[in-house]
């Protein structure tokens, strides 16, 4: 079973002091440098893709264990932090919170532009922080709006993303983690990392396993004709109103409907079926417009300007009520944690104590530099007398 990571926490209206983000940046940096020179470029990616360690980096960094600014102040810090030692690093830091993170396909291409990438690898990383944001929010139904996206890749094409969602309604937020390394396919089971606590709703994941029989059928549903796509919206309006419950008990009239091609599905539970699809125009576009390109794979339907939430919504209920082709509604992933933070929970963040750990870390990843130096110039001097 794959690894895969979603973090829910409450939202954090609050601005990080400018003195603890200071201290974030120097901390972020150093810690990368140590893990950089010690596990290589891809480990420092492996641990940024794993929502315990980039939680219990944040923690450590003095931010509270159960906010949602974690998230968003961590992954700021870190950019910040690394930005003048990108190159020598090897690690590109892109997107962000709110309208930074719609400027990150921009900032990846950018680094094609300076040479950094090869124009093809910089649209292939464009692509996949585009398809991780699509996913989150369109294949994964969980009632949190993808506001914050931050994608970290090296030269050679390997990639994280860290994102984060928010349910205005229950005031919290939940963070999903990608590694590309870890990556068969975008729309199966494609996240990071898994520890668990319980939700009351359910989610529609359509990128559970489960799943793929609904996805299935949802693109058969385009490869036919507009028309008869609209017929099955018609039925699916039909299923969910006060009529049918009416026509359930009577049994000539429903029978007469239900010969038009209605499965005798179990109806479970569906948060989403008060929705008038039937009613849509917009939706009702969307679908002309998929029944003309026909999609071929999830993966295409979910680069369709405009496919959204609502679009893939509408295709699985299709596909279940009609068809018998049941979605998973399971949610994928989901954790706590319980440390300490800048608000005082359980105790306010040392200042002098934060101070040493900066300085002593600062001084181990300055020799350890010094240390792989001394080692390449011996080496180079050995050759030499060879």
């Amino acid at each position: 079973m794959p690894n895969r990571g979603i973090a829910e926490f409450t939202l954090d209206t609050g601005k990080c002091p400018p003195w603890l983000f200071e201290r974030m940046k120097r901390l972020g940096k150093v810690v990368a440098e140590l893990i950089i020179l010690r596990e290589g470029k891809e480990g420092f990616l492996k641990k940024i893709a794993d929502p315990v360690w980039f939680q219990a980096l944040g923690s450590v960094s003095g931010f509270d264990w159960n906010a949602s600014g974690l998230t968003t102040t961590l992954t700021a810090a870190l950019k910040e932090g690394l930005k003048e030692d990108f190159k020598d690093l090897g690690i590109f830091i892109c997107g962000g919170k709110g309208r930074t993170s719609l400027k990150t396909p921009q900032e990846i291409l950018s680094w094609g532009e300076k040479g950094v990438l090869t124009q093809s690898l910089a649209k292939k990383l464009v692509l996949a922080s585009k398809l991780s944001a699509k996913v989150d929010s369109s294949l994964v139904q969980d009632g949190y709006q993808i506001y914050h996206h931050t994608f970290f890749f090296t030269k050679e094409g390997k990639w994280v993303v860290v994102q984060q969602g928010m349910n205005v309604q229950t005031q919290r937020a939940r963070r999903y983690h990608w590694l590309s390394d870890n990556l068969k396919s975008f729309t199966l089971e494609p996240h990071f990392g898994i520890l668990a606590q319980a939700l009351e709703n359910k989610v529609l994941d359509l990128t559970s396993k489960q799943s793929l029989e609904c996805q299935k059928v949802s693109l058969d549903l385009l490869s036919g004709s507009y028309q008869s796509l609209l017929k099955d919206l018609k039925i699916l309006a039909f299923k969910g109103s006060k009529l049918h419950q009416y026509l359930r008990f009577q049994t000539s009239l429903f029978e007469e409907f239900k010969a038009l091609k209605l499965k005798d599905v179990e109806f479970k539970y569906h948060p989403v079926l008060e929705e008038n699809f039937y009613q849509s125009k917009y939706l009702k576009k969307i679908l002309y417009l998929l029944t003309q390109k026909k999609p071929k794979s999830f993966t295409q339907l979910l680069l369709v300007k405009g496919v959204g939430p609502k679009t893939v919504r509408a295709l699985a209920l299709v596909s279940e009520l009609i068809y018998g082709a049941k979605p998973s509604f399971e949610d994928p992933a989901r954790y706590s944690f319980a440390v300490g933070g800048k608000d005082g929970t359980p105790y306010p963040v040392d200042r002098e104590t934060y101070d040493e750990l900066l300085d002593y870390l600062e001084k181990a990843a300055r020799i350890a530099k010094l240390s792989q130096r001394e080692e390449r110039d011996l080496l180079r001097r050995s050759k030499s007398l060879i």
